[in-house]
C-alpha cells in the first residue's frame, strides 16, 4: 500500500523514473565499454557526471513542454523534435569537452588524433535519439496518468449516479401509506380515541426515525431489517386489527446476513394494498428467511388473488414498490440477485429474492 501511494504521487513517480531511467543508462554504457575494452580510469566518474547532465538537460525539456502544453499538438510537436534535438547537440557537446580534457589518449589507437573533438559529434544523432525517446516515454506516461485520472473521475461519477439512484428509491415512502395512517389517525381522534391515535403516532413516527437515520448505502442483518419491518406493521396492525394475520420463519442462520435496508416493507405494503385491504375477511402474510448454500433467500408470501396469467388480463400484485425493489437490487447486485413472483398455493401472491451471502463480521 506504501508503494503504491508512493507511485500514485506524481512527482514521485517522475523523479523515480528518472532517476532510475538515468542510472540504467549509466550502467549500460559501462557495460558496454567493458565488453571491448578495458575502461579508462574514473570512467565511472564520467558516467554519473555526464548522466547527471543528461538529467538536467531533460528537466529543461519538461519545462519546454509544460510551456507548449496547451498550444496545440502542431507546435508540441515541432517543440518535441528541436528540444530533443538541441538537448541531444548540448549533451553531446558537454560529453566531448569532458572526454577530450580528462580521457582522450592520442597513443590509443581507439581514438584517432586526426578526428579529435569533431568526431565525437558523430554521436549526435544517438544521442537526439535518446532524447527523442525520453520525450516518448514523458508524453506516453503523462498521457496515461491523465487517462487513468478521467476514468478515475469517471468511475467517481457512475458511483456517484448510482448512489443518488439508490437513495431515491429507498426514500421513495409510498404516499398510500402515510394517507392511510394519517387517515386512521384522524378517525380515531374523531372517534376519541386519543390513547390509540398517540399510539399510532408514537409508531409511525418511529419507522420514520428508522427509515430517514439509516443509510440506504448501508446493509444490515436480517435480524434488523425485520425488526424495521414488525415497526411498520405495528402501524398497520392498528388498521387492519385481527384482519391481519403475521406470520414470521427466519433461520438462526440468516439473521446475521446482510441485505439492503427496509427491501421487505414495500413488499408487505404490497401484500396489504393488494390481497389484505380488498379482502373483506382479511388474510395473512408470512415473512421468511433462511440460507440456502452460498445465497441468502428472503420470501414474502400472503393468500390474496394472486397473479392473473391468463391472456389480455392486467397484472395485480405490482406497483412501485415492485419495480424499486428490482432495481435497488440490480443497482446493488447486478446479475448475482433474482427477484421472482409466483403463486401461493391454493392462492396468493409469492415474492422470492435470493441475493449473494454476505454475514456480519463479528468485531475481535
Amino acid at each position: 500500500m506504501q508503494i503504491q501511494a508512493f507511485l500514485q504521487d506524481k512527482r514521485h513517480l517522475f523523479w523515480t523514473l528518472q532517476l532510475g531511467g538515468w542510472s540504467c543508462w549509466a550502467i549500460t554504457s559501462y557495460l558496454g565499454v567493458f565488453v571491448w575494452r578495458s575502461p579508462p580510469e574514473h570512467y565511472w566518474t564520467y558516467l554519473l557526471l555526464i548522466s547527471a547532465v543528461g538529467l538536467g538537460i531533460t528537466l529543461l525539456l519538461r519545462a519546454l513542454y509544460h510551456a507548449t502544453w496547451e498550444r496545440g499538438p502542431a507546435l508540441r510537436g515541432v517543440a518535441i523534435l528541436a528540444g530533443s534535438f538541441a538537448g541531444g547537440a548540448t549533451w553531446m557537446g558537454f560529453r566531448a569537452v569532458v572526454f577530450m580534457n580528462f580521457f582522450y589518449d592520442p597513443a590509443v589507437e581507439a581514438y584517432p588524433d586526426k578526428e579529435g573533438f569533431w568526431s565525437y559529434f558523430e554521436g549526435t544523432t544517438g544521442a537526439f535519439m535518446v532524447m527523442l525517446v525520453w520525450s516518448a516515454l514523458y508524453f506516453g506516461i503523462k498521457y496515461y496518468l491523465l487517462a487513468q485520472d478521467e476514468q478515475q473521475r469517471r468511475l467517481k461519477a457512475t458511483a456517484m449516479a448510482h448512489q443518488a439512484q439508490l437513495k431515491m428509491l429507498r426514500y421513495q415512502l409510498n404516499p398510500h401509506f402515510l394517507f392511510n395512517t394519517l387517515n386512521a389517525i384522524s378517525t380515531l381522534v374523531l372517534d376519541h380515541n386519543a390513547e390509540l391515535a398517540n399510539t399510532m403516532l408514537t409508531r409511525l413516527s418511529r419507522f420514520l426515525r428508522y427509515s430517514l437515520d439509516n443509510d440506504p448505502m448501508q446493509k444490515v442483518t436480517v435480524a434488523t431489517e425485520v425488526e424495521a419491518l414488525k415497526l411498520y406493521l405495528d402501524i398497520e396492525k392498528v388498521r387492519f386489527e385481527e384482519r391481519l394475520q403475521l406470520f414470521f420463519d427466519i433461520d438462526p442462520s440468516a439473521r446475521s446476513a446482510l441485505m439492503p435496508s427496509l427491501l421487505l416493507q414495500p413488499l408487505v405494503e404490497n401484500s396489504i394494498k393488494y390481497a389484505i385491504s380488498v379482502a373483506i375477511g382479511g388474510g395473512s402474510i408470512a415473512v421468511s428467511a433462511r440460507v440456502a448454500g452460498d445465497e441468502l433467500e428472503l420470501t414474502v408470501a400472503d393468500d390474496g388473488p394472486g397473479l392473473d396469467h391468463r391472456p389480455g388480463k392486467p397484472q395485480q400484485g405490482g406497483g412501485v414498490g415492485l419495480a424499486n425493489c428490482r432495481e435497488r437490487l440490480r443497482e446493488i447486485y447486478g446479475k448475482q440477485q433474482s427477484f421472482r413472483l409466483g403463486n401461493t398455493e391454493p392462492h396468493g401472491l409469492t415474492i422470492t429474492i435470493r441475493l449473494p451471502l454476505e454475514l456480519e463480521s463479528t468485531p475481535t
